[in-house]
């Protein structure tokens, strides 16, 4: 064990801590002065309820325990109601955990909460948040929603990168075959195959930087959970940024980052002006060749297009495409490994669908009659969306909901997991904790963001755009994995294994400890 001595180099930190605390302490007191002599001018608002604060850290002792953060705040919400009022460092938050409040912000007052609060993190990262998720609500940003459904991520774009989906599933499902009867992290080979398929997607042919650039971004989320809350905390605390060291860290990420994806993009465009993605007959127009395309054309566009703002919207794609998908796929296998029954319906209806092993690597076709399956993936997401707390928006004007005042600057964070979990719309407290995909037979409900009570994508003006790309990869890999394998829990000794499903939360919520399983392969001559 390493000890410590107490002497003047080692006291430093804990000098610089306290002195931290209280210039913090001393800004937080004038800030509070100010907005109390604000306050005898003007009408007392009525916030939401919630729990009890303290000076600086505001709320986020609430937080603190061995709960996740989606979890403690259903159990707040319990308490306080369905619209709870969360102090958050300087932030001020607005907690919706039902669907009635979701409609609300969603659809009643959809404009008024298009907007993302600014963020000095995503700043640096998306070179002004000048990506699709954190750019500001505006001309630019509706700009960019018209690129992606129009070009991008439209279902007839999304399409045409069905042999992508197909070759990487395959190359996945022949690996696994290779090492049958024994344990298969299928984390790490589901991570490798929705990272592929989205490099692919956007980038076209493999490169040398591309793994630079898939390393890098890999990394990422680590630093994002570890430096992104002092940014969160206290976004006016500039001082605190740098003190920290979380400003000049994610300039060092982003630095980094940047010589990649300018190396990728500068050989992108030597091949397109050589014409040589056109002289490759299989190749599929990748994402960022339209986005290229896009630069060149500026007068089509109010908003020119730069190379920055390229960068930015790769980092976006590529970020999301791989999260989503794999942290979708792991749960779907995991909750069917768990439920027997579901399993064994699952894998019927898509043997039955494939046919032979020979017809079964071109069965995307196939994929829109499985109905069981698509409830399997909807009954994952309802009770593991990706996402389970939604990207933060921002309140552009004061409005009132549930009686409430909701003040201009507020942010609203909506709880898609407690909501997807609420027992008033699934069926009872205990039906609406269980996997039951069948409750997607009996209903017409999606997840396109019309039906509040299931929001796995979020829903109004800043729905994820990308779903159709993210189900579609989602539903080929399931589907495969089914098809080929049945899948065991690897044993303790001579005792059949318990899978275990705690969930991790940081970038989305994942397993917390990989999927280890035991694939075996299923014989479909045998079973004809």
């Amino acid at each position: 064990m390493e000890h410590h001595h107490y002497s003047s180099s080692s006291s430093l930190p804990f000098f610089l801590f306290s002195l931290i605390i209280f210039i913090l302490f001393i800004s937080q007191l004038l800030k509070l002065l100010d907005k109390k002599s604000k306050v005898t001018s003007k009408k007392k608002e009525k916030l939401p309820p919630g729990p009890w604060t303290l000076p600086l850290i505001g709320s986020i002792h609430h937080l603190v325990g061995k709960s996740l953060p989606h979890h403690r705040m259903r159990d707040l919400a319990k308490k306080y109601g369905p619209l709870m009022h969360f102090k958050l460092g300087e932030a001020s938050i607005m907690v919706v955990s039902s669907p009635e409040v979701a409609k609300e912000v969603f659809k009643t007052f959809d404009i008024n909460f298009a907007e993302r609060p600014r963020h000095l993190g995503a700043d640096i990262l998306t070179y002004g948040s000048t990506n699709i998720a954190t750019a500001r609500y505006g001309g630019y940003w509706k700009q960019l929603r018209r690129i992606c459904s129009m070009e991008l991520l439209s279902p007839k774009r999304v399409s045409s990168f069905k042999s992508i989906r197909e070759e990487e599933v395959m190359n996945l499902i022949t690996w696994i075959s290779d090492n049958t009867e024994s344990c298969v992290n299928l984390s790490e080979k589901v991570a490798s195959l929705t990272s592929a398929i989205t490099a692919r997607t956007i980038f076209g042919e493999k490169c040398k930087d591309q793994e630079q650039f898939i390393s890098l971004l890999k990394n990422l989320g680590k630093i994002v959970e570890r430096v992104f809350v002092v940014f969160s905390l206290f976004p006016s605390h500039t001082w605190l940024h740098y003190i920290s060291g979380a400003k000049r860290e994610t300039e060092k990420v982003h630095k980094n980052f940047d010589i990649v994806i300018k190396n990728i993009i500068k050989n992108k465009i030597i091949r397109m002006k050589n014409n040589e993605d056109d002289e490759d007959k299989s190749h599929t127009v990748d994402l960022l060749s339209i986005l290229l395309n896009i630069v060149e054309d500026h007068g089509a566009y109010e908003y020119p297009m730069t190379i920055n703002n390229v960068k930015a919207i790769v980092f976006d794609l590529y970020g999301a495409g791989i999260e989503t998908s794999s942290a979708v796929i792991e749960w779907t296998i995991s909750e069917l490994v768990k439920n027997p029954e579901a399993m064994a319906r699952a894998q019927e209806e898509v043997r039955k669908a494939f046919g032979t092993k020979e017809s079964s690597s071109s069965s995307s076709s196939s994929l829109e009659n499985l109905t069981y399956l698509k409830a399997v993936i909807k009954e994952t997401m309802r009770l593991h969306p990706p996402f389970p707390l939604l990207l933060p928006r921002e309140c552009r004007e004061t409005c009132e909901i549930n009686g409430y005042t909701i003040a201009a600057g507020s942010q609203v964070i909506v709880n898609a997991w407690a909501i997807g979990r609420d027992p008033n719309h699934w069926g009872g407290e205990e039906d609406a904790e269980r996997f039951r995909p069948e409750r997607f037979l009996e209903c017409s409900i999606d997840y396109k963001g019309c039906d509040v009570e299931f929001i796995p994508f979020g829903a109004g003006r800043r729905i994820c755009p990308g779903i159709y790309f993210a189900v579609s990869s989602i539903e080929i890999c399931v589907a495969q994995l089914l098809y080929y394998f049945d899948w065991k829990v690897p044993k303790n000794g001579d005792i059949e294994g318990e899978l275990d499903m705690t969930e991790y939360f940081g970038s989305t919520a994942r397993r917390k400890n990989d999927l280890i399983l035991v694939p075996i392969p299923w014989n479909s001559s045998n079973n004809n």
